[in-house]
Protein backbone atom coordinates (compact mmCIF):
# COMPACT_ATOMS: atom_id res chain seq x y z
CA UNK A 1 0.00 0.00 0.00
CA UNK A 2 1.41 3.42 -0.94
CA UNK A 3 2.04 5.57 2.22
CA UNK A 4 3.49 9.25 2.17
CA UNK A 5 4.17 11.17 5.31
CA UNK A 6 4.73 14.52 5.83
CA UNK A 7 6.34 16.32 8.39
CA UNK A 8 8.16 19.48 9.57
CA UNK A 9 5.29 22.04 9.33
CA UNK A 10 5.19 24.39 12.00
CA UNK A 11 4.58 28.38 12.51
CA UNK A 12 7.16 30.36 11.17
CA UNK A 13 7.68 34.27 10.78
CA UNK A 14 7.85 36.07 7.20
CA UNK A 15 11.23 35.69 6.41
CA UNK A 16 11.96 32.72 8.15
CA UNK A 17 12.29 29.03 6.78
CA UNK A 18 11.35 25.45 7.11
CA UNK A 19 12.00 22.45 5.91
CA UNK A 20 9.76 19.64 5.28
CA UNK A 21 10.22 15.66 4.48
CA UNK A 22 8.02 13.08 2.70
CA UNK A 23 8.45 9.70 4.03
CA UNK A 24 7.55 7.18 1.36
CA UNK A 25 6.66 3.46 1.34
CA UNK A 26 4.64 0.93 -0.49
CA UNK A 27 6.65 1.25 -3.72
CA UNK A 28 9.60 2.00 -5.81
CA UNK A 29 10.27 5.66 -4.38
CA UNK A 30 12.68 5.53 -7.30
CA UNK A 31 10.98 4.90 -10.41
CA UNK A 32 8.69 7.99 -9.48
CA UNK A 33 8.66 11.79 -10.29
CA UNK A 34 7.76 13.48 -6.87
CA UNK A 35 5.73 16.40 -6.30
CA UNK A 36 4.82 18.86 -3.43
CA UNK A 37 1.60 20.74 -3.85
CA UNK A 38 -0.29 22.73 -1.68
CA UNK A 39 -3.75 24.47 -0.21
CA UNK A 40 -4.22 28.00 1.49
CA UNK A 41 -7.15 28.30 3.69
CA UNK A 42 -10.16 28.47 1.40
CA UNK A 43 -8.51 27.75 -1.88
CA UNK A 44 -7.96 24.88 -4.13
CA UNK A 45 -5.19 22.93 -4.55
CA UNK A 46 -1.71 24.62 -6.51
CA UNK A 47 1.02 22.94 -7.35
CA UNK A 48 4.50 23.98 -5.89
CA UNK A 49 7.30 21.81 -7.65
CA UNK A 50 8.61 18.68 -9.23
CA UNK A 51 11.56 16.79 -9.04
CA UNK A 52 12.73 13.70 -11.31
CA UNK A 53 13.13 10.41 -10.70
CA UNK A 54 16.95 10.66 -10.21
CA UNK A 55 16.51 14.22 -9.05
CA UNK A 56 18.74 16.25 -11.65
CA UNK A 57 15.34 17.99 -12.72
CA UNK A 58 13.57 20.27 -11.15
CA UNK A 59 10.75 22.88 -12.08
CA UNK A 60 8.93 25.66 -9.75
CA UNK A 61 5.62 27.64 -10.00
CA UNK A 62 6.89 30.91 -10.21
CA UNK A 63 5.01 32.05 -6.94
CA UNK A 64 7.85 30.13 -4.97
CA UNK A 65 11.16 30.03 -7.89
CA UNK A 66 14.10 31.48 -5.86
CA UNK A 67 12.94 30.62 -2.65
CA UNK A 68 11.94 27.02 -2.41
CA UNK A 69 14.21 23.88 -3.06
CA UNK A 70 12.58 20.70 -3.62
CA UNK A 71 15.00 17.17 -3.37
CA UNK A 72 15.18 13.59 -2.76
CA UNK A 73 17.34 11.13 -1.37
CA UNK A 74 16.49 7.48 -3.15
CA UNK A 75 18.17 5.36 -1.04
CA UNK A 76 15.96 6.66 2.45
CA UNK A 77 13.39 7.07 0.35
CA UNK A 78 12.57 10.32 1.29
CA UNK A 79 11.88 13.69 -0.64
CA UNK A 80 12.12 17.10 0.80
CA UNK A 81 11.00 20.96 0.06
CA UNK A 82 13.25 23.30 1.81
CA UNK A 83 11.39 26.36 2.21
CA UNK A 84 12.96 30.37 2.64
CA UNK A 85 12.13 33.63 2.85
CA UNK A 86 8.61 32.38 3.68
CA UNK A 87 5.81 35.16 3.02
CA UNK A 88 2.41 35.28 4.71
CA UNK A 89 1.18 33.81 1.39
CA UNK A 90 3.12 30.76 1.46
CA UNK A 91 0.66 29.68 4.44
CA UNK A 92 -1.20 26.62 3.12
CA UNK A 93 -1.25 22.85 3.62
CA UNK A 94 1.81 21.31 2.06
CA UNK A 95 1.46 17.66 0.43
CA UNK A 96 3.39 15.41 -1.08
CA UNK A 97 2.52 13.57 -4.37
CA UNK A 98 3.22 10.90 -6.42
CA UNK A 99 3.23 10.86 -9.78
CA UNK A 100 0.32 8.56 -11.46
CA UNK A 101 2.37 6.72 -13.67
CA UNK A 102 5.99 5.65 -13.10
CA UNK A 103 9.09 6.48 -15.41
CA UNK A 104 7.11 9.79 -16.38
CA UNK A 105 7.77 13.35 -16.32
CA UNK A 106 5.34 15.14 -13.75
CA UNK A 107 4.69 18.75 -13.44
CA UNK A 108 0.96 19.81 -12.22
CA UNK A 109 -1.89 18.90 -10.75
CA UNK A 110 -3.30 17.07 -13.70
CA UNK A 111 -0.70 14.25 -13.50
CA UNK A 112 -0.65 13.65 -9.97
CA UNK A 113 -1.99 10.99 -8.02
CA UNK A 114 -1.47 9.68 -4.25
CA UNK A 115 -0.78 12.56 -1.82
CA UNK A 116 -0.08 12.23 1.71
CA UNK A 117 -1.93 13.49 5.04
CA UNK A 118 -0.20 16.29 5.08
CA UNK A 119 2.02 19.17 7.16
CA UNK A 120 0.64 22.97 8.08
CA UNK A 121 2.86 25.80 7.70
CA UNK A 122 2.09 29.03 9.41
CA UNK A 123 3.76 32.07 8.52
CA UNK A 124 2.84 35.06 10.93
CA UNK A 125 4.07 37.56 13.02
Amino acid sequence: EVALVESGGGLVQPGGSLRLSCAASGFTFSNYTMNWVRQAPGKGLEWVSSISIGGSATLYAASVKGRFAISRDNVKNTLYLQLNSLKPEDTAIYYCARAKAPRTWCDGLTCVGERGQGTQVTVSS
